[in-house]
């Protein structure tokens, strides 16, 4: 949320107005701040020098695309860790902030006509841009667009490319193109952020709250589907940024999990599969929840981020390639809007209220518990946002929280993207001065780096910080199945295939892991790859009957489904609650007769340690588990004692 407070306000107010319409508003917030807060102080100047500059062809040398994910870490194509030290060049996402004519600086954000493209073209050439980011010691631009642009057929205004007159007579779309076309061949990873359905510059209530805010679903993801297929040969293009900051609009909550037109966790997996069957190299970027609630006293409010993550994550068809993020902004807070008075502001706590070590801890609630190992939710967290005021601040608060987050996210050796890259200046006076690189008229920068801007040691402490390097370990994935609305079929090999269940609700592992554990009457399963690839040649069965309960009657008395000797699970149907169906899999491995009863009917049964078992996938349901070394062969149910046919046992077996 790089909106300034103002705007906060003014989206408070209007969401205010417009409920009062219909409901009485509560009591309004007081103004003040209430919580345990820091002292506010300015940041600390450690003396770190700025980071050295890599050319071009120095970074292109420096890594190899595509990416993919290791547990908490963005690695390479050579398995080598990738820190995403990033920043926003933004522009393309719109500037112009809802009323009068678009191109008056007045109306736009900061004074800046962006014209829908990467802001700075009319300014400066395109190499003196990036030569900035070089000396920034950035090596990846999020690249923000509304999803006007990619239908946009009228040529940009010449004045609109001034300083790249290359570009003249180019629709917005093809001026992206060049600039991706720039990064790439600069040795930059680039990632696609949809910022905004409209040019409209957001975030408030301004008609781009949601991906289907202003469009369909099916129009976001098929937008999402060109634009990857048009840069699907650069392999520097790495990344897809679903959506920017979900937020409320004036009637409706985004959710996590509903299954309805708000449900921000099914249109993600629905994207981001929909990306991977289009060019299986790129990532997915999913950000959580960004607001939720009206910001008022009495009401239910608040920022989730991604703490709905821990009992919902998402299985996309490959593993290795879902990232998630989040945003930290010192005048917003986990329940504050950023307004500073007037309806739309709470009493709420802001993140620079807060001391070092109380922020460290609501960072970690809100976002880095996501890098923990092990869980069935673990994946890179990019802080995507962040940003403060520079050249010419004076707000100590702000400073001090700059100082302390930064530290945070270096602590952490956490990927991270500034806010914003590029802005303009007049005499050295920025238009905006949360950029780090500024261009007048003339085409000359003032860069962070240049004296005055008190940022400059928190930042070069940043980029400069210690980080993991090297080759990364491939690491095991626990992931969950959710089977709550629909069929959840993660597997290619079966999304290209006849539906192998009809009528029921499925879930397929993603392919090359196989079932592991199931609940007790939700439909929520979990896949692992622990212990090595697991499936090989050979037909798939689905099974519905006892024909291949060998080995003795591991479960008297109830119903069995078991897959055959040398078969594994690797989906399930269910209708309703109860079991169906199996879907079995040749093992890559020998397998052994030996069996394992894992009864859940009165509790969880799951393993002490390994196994996702500091993670629960499945809340309010008991859970059965098979250990890390083992595969799951069958599932025993009953309709005896009202146990409505639901999962009981597994049988679990050695891996051989």
């Amino acid at each position: 949320m790089k909106t300034f407070a103002r705007r906060a306000l003014a989206a408070g107010t209007a969401l205010l107005a417009c409920l009062a319409m219909t409901a009485a508003a509560g009591p309004a917030a007081s103004a003040g701040t209430t919580g345990t807060t820091g002292t506010a102080g300015t940041a600390t100047a450690d003396p770190v020098p700025p980071p050295t500059p890599l050319t071009g062809a120095q970074l292109s040398a420096s890594w190899t695309g595509p990416l993919s994910t290791r547990g908490r870490y963005v690695v390479d194509a050579n398995g080598d860790r990738f820190k995403l030290k990033a920043g926003n060049w933004a522009g393309a996402q719109g500037t112009w902030q809802g009323s009068g004519a678009a191109t008056d600086p007045a109306n736009n954000q900061a004074g800046q006509v962006s014209h829908n493209l990467p802001l700075g073209l009319d300014r400066a050439p395109i190499a003196d841009i990036l030569g900035g980011f070089h000396r920034l010691g950035v090596n990846s631009i999020r690249l923000p667009f509304a999803n006007a642009m990619i239908h946009d057929t009228a040529p940009v205004p010449d004045a609109a490319v001034a300083a790249n007159p290359q570009l003249r007579g180019r629709t917005p779309l093809q001026v992206y193109d060049a600039v991706v076309a720039a990064l790439t061949a600069d040795g930059f990873a680039v990632i696609l952020n949809n910022h905004t359905t409209s040019y409209r510059f957001c975030c408030g209530l301004d008609g781009n709250e949601r991906w289907n805010s202003g469009q369909s679903t099916q129009a976001w993801v098929d937008d999402w589907v060109f634009l990857v297929n048009r840069y699907s040969n650069d392999k520097r293009v790495v990344g897809a940024d679903l959506r920017n900051e979900i937020r409320r609009d004036v009637w409706d909550d985004p959710n996590w999990g509903l299954g309805d037109g708000h449900d921000a966790y099914a249109a993600f997996e629905e994207a981001g599969n929909r990306i991977l069957r289009a060019d299986p190299d790129m990532l997915v970027i999913m950000e959580g929840i960004n607001w939720y609630g009206i910001p008022a006293a009495g009401f239910s409010h608040g920022r989730p981020q991604l703490t709905p993550v821990r009992t919902l994550s998402h299985t996309l068809l490959d593993s290795g390639k879902l990232v998630y993020s989040a945003h930290f902004y010192g005048y917003t807070g986990p329940a504050n809007t950023g307004a500073a008075s007037g309806p739309g502001a709470t009493g709420d706590p802001r993140y620079q209220d807060f001391t070092p070590e109380q922020l460290a801890r609501v960072v970690d609630d809100e976002a880095l518990f996501v890098t923990r190992s092990g869980q069935h939710f673990t994946a890179p967290v990019w802080i995507s946002e962040f940003g403060a005021g520079g050249r010419g601040s004076t707000d100590a608060a702000e400073h001090a929280w700059f100082d302390a987050f930064t530290r945070i996210l270096a602590a952490n050796d956490t990927d991270f993207a500034i806010w914003p890259l590029v802005g303009w200046h007049n005499g050295g006076v920025p238009n905006d001065s949360w950029a780090l690189l500024h261009f007048d008229t003339a085409g000359r920068a003032l860069s962070l780096e240049d004296p005055g801007d008190w940022r400059a040691a928190a930042w070069n402490r940043l980029v400069s910080a210690p980080s993991y390097t090297g080759q990364v370990a491939p690491a095991p994935s626990w992931d969950l199945l959710d089977l709550d609305h629909g069929d959840f079929d993660v597997s290619r090999r079966m999304l290209a295939r006849p539906d192998w269940s009809p009528g029921n609700r499925k879930g397929n592992c993603p392919d090359g892991q196989r079932l592991v554990g199931l609940a007790r009457g939700d439909g929520r399963g979990l896949c692992t790859d622990a212990a090595g690839r697991p499936t090989g040649a050979g037909d798939w069965v689905t099974v519905t009957d006892e024909r291949y309960v060998t080995h003795g009657d591991w479960a008297s008395g109830y119903n069995k489904l078991q897959c055959p000797d040398g078969q594994l699970a690797v989906g399930y149907g269910v209708r309703s609650g109860a079991m169906a169906a199996l879907l079995c899999a040749p093992s890559a491995a020998a397998t052994q007769a030996a069996t394992r009863t894992a009864w859940f009917d009165h509790g969880d049964n799951r393993p002490a340690s390994g196994g996702s078992a500091g993670s629960d996938w499945a809340p309010g349901s008991y859970k059965g588990q098979c250990a890390d070394d083992e595969y799951l062969a069958g599932v025993a149910s009953t309709w005896k004692w009202l146990h409505q046919g639901v999962p009981d046992a597994l049988l679990c077996r050695p891996l051989g």
